[in-house]
């Protein structure tokens, strides 16, 4: 028995494994200790100025830091015509050729977001390297977000909605680096009205020809003027009409509503982060660029998924939609009952 015992192995309990320590890793230190030391070292390669005065002139603390950091509300004009006159500075849209700091600056992120694309891409292989492996994961990942909330109808347009997202994002965050903002030649191009008018209008004008190539001349004018609903009878042919025109009026929000939301989400953070950092010396809150961080994905993200949308509808026949609308408006003018199907 002896024998038989010492031939048994003895078992232990395992040890559980050492629980990780939750907090800040050091990188993430070093990251948050890099952004400071770059804004400080921003503060004094670029100090804020009178916006009347010339680079080196005393800049009185705090109220001069402030605009020192801020551009109200128009983008410096960096070339114009010669002999050509100035708008305003109070005006939000302009019409005056010339080249802003955000439209330099729109132009310098579409240049490199080009080119990090192509030397993603080029000389693809079918086993991807790291920086290829990125660059599928990241468009599969927009493909995927993007069926899954227009449909299998928005295939054909995923190349626009990537092209928008990532133009949108970039142009968002070029606002966080300090170079940007502190010097007037460049300036965040979605902080401008006129730059996020301009994508709001490239975005209308495809989804409407979309809609017209799709559906016919007729067929999408039939949307907002259906007056195929007047056979059902006079009643529902005039609810069928008044419907079709909120949404033709509805169509006319939409470049209003890309812009204005864009817009105002951009230059309000940009705001406030001119003005905090303008207060705190360049001490910058590092929660406050991170917040704006995640902010700008998001805004550049709901332009480019309302486009999607948009398309979408533009595209969709809803004739019978409309049919339906005006008889349930009527049933409900009379006060009937939904007439109930015969039992099989």
């Amino acid at each position: 028995m002896s024998s038989e015992q010492d031939l048994t192995p003895e078992v232990t309990e395992a040890a559980p494994p050492p629980k990780k320590r939750r907090g800040l890793s050091a990188r993430w230190f070093g990251i948050i200790g890099l952004v400071i030391v770059f804004n400080i070292v921003a503060l004094i390669l670029v100090p804020p100025f009178p916006k009347e005065g010339a680079p080196g002139d005393a800049c009185a603390f705090p109220v001069c830091y402030i605009e020192g950091t801020l551009e109200f509300p128009a983008p410096h004009i960096v070339w114009a015509p010669e002999g050509s006159t100035h708008p305003p500075a109070a005006d939000l849209v302009t019409f005056y050729p010339s080249i802003s700091s955000t439209i330099l600056t729109m132009w310098i992120v579409m240049a490199v977001v080009l080119l990090v694309s192509i030397l993603m891409v080029r000389g693809s292989k079918l086993i991807p390297g790291r920086a290829q492996n990125v660059f599928e994961w990241f468009y599969e990942f927009l493909t995927d977000f993007g069926i899954g909330i227009a449909g299998p109808e928005a295939r054909p347009y995923l190349p626009l909605f990537a092209a928008f997202f990532l133009l949108i994002l970039f142009c968002n965050w070029s606002g966080l680096i300090p170079p940007v903002g502190r010097i007037e030649e460049l300036r965040a191009p979605t902080s401008d009205i006129n730059i996020t008018l301009g994508l709001a209008l490239v975005s209308f004008i495809y989804f409407e020809f979309q809609g017209f190539k799709r559906l016919g001349v007729g067929g999408y004018l039939g949307k907002f003027f259906p007056i195929y609903e007047f056979k059902h009878g006079i009643g529902a042919g005039a609810i069928a009409m008044f419907v079709g025109l909120v949404e033709l009026m509805l169509e006319f929000v939409k470049p209003v509503t890309l812009s204005m939301r864009l817009f105002g989400n951009i230059y309000g953070g940009e705001v406030a982060l001119g003005v905090i950092t303008a207060l705190t010396l360049a001490f910058v809150p590092v929660l406050l660029i991170g917040l704006e961080v995640l902010l700008n994905a998001i805004q550049a993200l709901i332009f480019s998924i309302l486009t999607l949308m948009f398309i979408v509808l533009a595209i969709e026949s809803h004739e019978h939609e409309e049919g339906e609308v005006a008889e349930e408006a009527l049933d409900a003018l009379h006060g009937s009952e939904p007439k109930l199907q015969p039992a099989h």
